[in-house]
């Protein structure tokens, strides 16, 4: 394995649709350019769900429409259904991401659809970007835990993740949605993964509610992953689970991996700055250990 990482920037969706605090438009626009001037290589920009169900991306196509598109980045955008894609391709997205999770108690919950249901949604919408020249990225959250059912059988999660690499998404990204994984979980649920999905095709989306966010990610490249999905600032969070705290910062994910040798084509300092800028328009700390302490020195 290579040890370039890639970065995927979930800050300006996954991040800001659980913050309180409301985004101007022409903020999240620059959040966005800002990052784009980081090095990143992939930033997912938006989600064109419903403005009901998140009403901080209710200004989805004005965002991605107002963005300076930088050649060599992407810019994926969530759709949750057929409509969510009309949606994004009507303002040029090239790349979109579907959702779904393991936890069958979690699916019915959220979405009031069961996993083999959330997964007959998604056939449409991906046999649609394979004729349109789109690519599709697929979510599998609540992998090491559920808030409402507890433990998630590692069968389950193999079972989804299988199935959406099967119908054409290009990566799969294994989401600790609430936060409660370990090193140990973490390595196995990976290796069980990676056992029917190539692991080049598997990322890791770690939140970082009891602090093991890092040292999950650690354990996973030492396994040979090689994307990695982290959020500016530290933004973000489960809004289903009690206490859980945002995604794993991207600052800190960067700092990690260049002392470990590993390149990502990042510049640090400036991804630090675009943190501490975006913690000041939520009025609040970065949620970044090595943002703050970049900040001091």
């Amino acid at each position: 394995m290579n040890d370039f990482v890639r970065i995927v920037e979930v800050g300006p969706r996954d991040g800001l649709q659980n913050e309180k605090q409301l985004i101007a438009t022409a903020d999240k626009i620059e959040l966005i350019d800002r990052l784009s001037a980081t090095g990143l290589r992939s930033i997912e920009a938006t989600s064109f769900v419903s403005p009901k169900w998140v009403p901080q991306l209710a200004d989805a196509a004005e965002v991605f429409a107002g963005i300076h598109k930088k050649p060599g980045v992407s810019y994926p955008v969530l759709v949750p259904n057929e409509q969510g894609y009309e949606r994004a391709l009507a303002v040029g997205a090239t790349e979109v991401a579907v959702f779904t999770a393991a936890s069958e108690q979690f699916n019915r919950t959220n979405t009031n659809a069961g996993i083999d249901e959330s997964l007959q949604r998604f056939e449409p919408i991906l046999a649609r970007a394979n004729r349109d020249g789109v690519r599709v990225r697929g979510y599998v959250s609540t992998v090491l835990g559920c808030p409402y059912q507890g433990e998630v059988p590692l069968a389950d999660v193999v079972r989804v993740a299988t199935r959406l690499h099967a119908m054409g998404c290009y990566e799969i990204s294994l989401g600790d949605t609430i936060g409660v994984g370990t090193p140990h979980k973490a390595r196995a649920m990976l290796q069980a993964v990676a056992a029917e999905v190539p692991m080049a095709a598997l990322a890791v989306h770690f939140h970082d509610t009891y602090g093991q966010a890092l040292a999950n990610i650690a354990t996973c490249l030492d396994e040979g992953v090689r994307v990695v999905d982290a959020a500016v600032a530290g933004t973000g969070g489960c809004p289903y689970a009690r206490g859980a705290s945002g995604n794993v910062a991207s600052e800190d994910v960067v700092y990690m991996l260049h002392g470990m040798g590993m390149s990502t084509g990042v510049d640090l300092p400036a991804l630090a700055a675009t943190g501490n800028w975006l913690a000041e328009r939520l009025g609040r700390q970065t949620g970044s250990k090595t943002g703050k302490a970049l900040t001091v020195s």
